[in-house]
């Protein structure tokens, strides 16, 4: 083996400790190729060709999508009807582990993903359980699904398309549901284990709006509930008012009567009148309730104008006109084109009614105002450090409809397509968001997530170095050379154990590429069919569970859930090791060494 292999798990090794450390994946990974390239492992080419791959091309467009699917309100209700009726954390990861499963089986597990980050997160906000404990099992139970039949993962696909160019001629295609007799089988073993050792090793790490929610602005928001709100007839418990992270239901103003303490078992009546106190992340999930609006949108004329709008903050500066009137004498909506939803003042809410309250220099504004209010006012000396708050963009119903054909087209796309078609058909499906309005195109640039994708695009890199330099061959073969002597059975379960740990380094379709002939030549060495050698790598390729790298939803998980390298190691690995054991044992008895 070449000096270059070696310096490629050198290499490998490094960031494997760096990530282990909690450095950040997308440095680390492009550190490495730097590494590389500037040692003429590989070329520049191949170093960054995996920015232009296929399948990071169409992550970054399902990142448009989804963000469709959620400005439409088709996320939250979504949200609703899959994790709706749990209440608890295992009643949670029960549902969503079933509904992945079942749904990974007919369709490619990164849409599911990219569109659940959302729902799960969302939910876990309203109940008060750490997205850290829903988000792994996410991406774990979409890829267990996955092996249960021929299109569920692209792993299963690249796979098939071996066999079928492959030169042995007792070697068929791969039956649609034919992976699935073993896959099936795995899937309920590693469910039961997510649901039961699992659930344990997994981190609880507080959501961010919940770590800073003491040291985060609070404000005092009213909200009213108009005549098509859905929460009328529901009582606070069941509408899902109590219990949200950072805010409190103060009091319920009804036809004049002040209810205050707010009981769990009051029901919602029309004009209800929701006196709230918490801080601004949370507001912004009351306001995407359709028909739940802030009181300064519908006393005024052009209410349906205003909820177009967006919150943004703004603080009062020490030469502003505003300072020593009220809200209601300084006429502030006709001025800026704004209404203040709340004020904030000296670390404390503001309790008095918003027009009664005289500004003063350091007031925290919470304004409802136009798209462009941030460039338009960014340097009016009224204000400084006036910003958007991220995630107030008021939610598009009337457009659901829209988003909800553009992402069944895509997942018909995927389902008879796949390959370079799935990633056109994921470009186009984002581009006809933005076409029909289902959202801007600057929250469209907004939604990607560049970080994910550059450690995405650059652990490709790493993967075509340790393909190209002979160190994967090299440490693949050297191992399966030890086992032959000891029978079929240890070179299945080494060629599955090399074949997973590969894919735990490169991409699992460069695990399964790789180790592909290497299975076939064991299988002519041993003098045993190829069948359940081939089964054996495409289960291993798409079992990788002890790291962020293993699979692409791992990453997309990552950043979302607040998780450490560790966390993957820790719940990853026994999974990795319980499925190795199932494989091998159950491998044989479907797909027998010598028919």
């Amino acid at each position: 083996m070449e000096w270059e292999a070696w310096f490629t798990i050198a290499v490998t090794i490094g960031v494997l400790i760096a990530l282990a450390w909690e450095r950040p994946a997308d440095l680390v990974f492009m550190a490495a190729i730097l590494i590389l390239s500037l040692a003429n492992v590989i070329t520049p080419k191949m170093a960054f060709e995996g920015f232009v791959s296929s399948s990071l091309l169409m992550v970054a467009a399902l990142f448009v999508v989804t963000a469709g699917l959620k400005e439409t309100g088709v996320v939250d209700t979504i949200g609703a009807r899959i994790l709706g009726p749990a209440t608890t954390e295992l009643g949670g990861l029960t549902v969503l582990s079933l509904f992945t499963i079942v749904t990974s089986a007919f369709m490619n597990n990164t849409p599911i993903v990219a569109m659940l980050i959302p729902v799960v997160i969302s939910w876990c906000r309203k109940h008060s359980v750490a997205p850290s404990k829903l988000l792994i099992p996410l991406s774990f139970t979409t890829i267990l699904g996955g092996v249960c039949s021929r299109i569920g993962t692209s792993t299963n696909l690249v796979v098939a398309g071996l066999m079928k160019k492959s030169e042995n001629p007792h070697l068929e295609e791969m039956g649609f549901f034919e992976i699935g007799y073993v896959g099936f089988p795995c899937a309920v073993i590693g469910a039961i284990y997510i649901l039961t050792l699992g659930r344990r090793l997994l981190p609880e790490r507080k959501e961010l709006i919940e770590q800073f929610g003491e040291t985060r602005r609070e404000y005092l928001v009213e909200m009213v509930v108009t005549p098509v709100c859905r929460l009328i007839g529901q009582s606070i418990e069941l509408a899902g008012l109590r219990g949200l992270p950072g805010l409190f239901l103060v009091e319920i103003d009804r036809r004049g009567s002040v209810i205050a303490p707010v009981s769990p078992d009051i029901v919602l009546e029309q004009n209800d009148r929701l006196v709230f106190t918490g801080i601004v992340d949370t507001i912004i999930d009351l306001k995407k309730i359709p028909g739940l609006e802030a009181a300064t949108e519908t006393s005024d004329p052009a209410a349906q104008r205003e909820r177009r709008r967006r919150l943004c903050e703004a603080v009062v500066s020490p030469s502003s006109p505003l300072i020593g009137q009220t809200v209601r004498h300084a006429q502030f909506r006709s001025h800026y084109n704004a209404a203040i939803v709340a004020i904030h003042r000296n670390g404390q809410r503001v309790l008095t009614k918003i027009g009664d309250v005289e500004l003063e220099a350091g007031d925290t504004l919470l304004l409802q105002t136009g798209a462009n209010f941030v460039q338009a006012h960014r340097n009016n000396p009224d204000f400084y450090l006036v910003s958007n708050v991220e995630g107030s963009q008021p939610i598009r119903h009337e457009r659901w409809w829209f988003a909800i054909a553009i992402f069944l087209g895509l997942l018909a796309t995927m389902f008879f397509a796949g390959g370079d078609q799935a990633m056109l058909g994921a470009f186009v499906a984002g581009g006809l968001m933005i076409l029909t309005r289902c959202m801007s195109a600057a929250d469209a640039r907004q939604s990607i997530e560049w970080p994910v994708l550059i450690a995405i695009g650059a652990s490709f890199g790493l993967g075509a170095a340790l393909q190209e330099t002979g160190a994967a061959e090299f440490l693949a073969g050297r191992l399966v050379a030890v086992t032959q002597p000891l029978g079929p059975y240890a070179t299945l379960a080494a060629i599955y154990f090399v074949t997973m740990l590969l894919n735990e380094l490169i991409t699992n379709n460069g695990a399964a590429a790789l180790a592909f002939p290497i299975c076939i030549q064991a299988a002519e060495l041993t003098g045993c069919d190829a069948r359940p050698f081939v089964m054996a790598v495409a289960l291993a390729a798409s079992f990788a569970f002890a790291s962020p790298v293993g699979y692409q939803t791992h990453m997309m998980v990552f950043g979302p859930g607040g998780y450490k390298f560790s966390d993957f190691v820790k719940i990853g690995v026994p999974l990795n090791i319980l499925l190795w054991i199932a494989s091998i044992i159950l491998i044989p008895i479907v797909w027998p060494f010598h028919p």
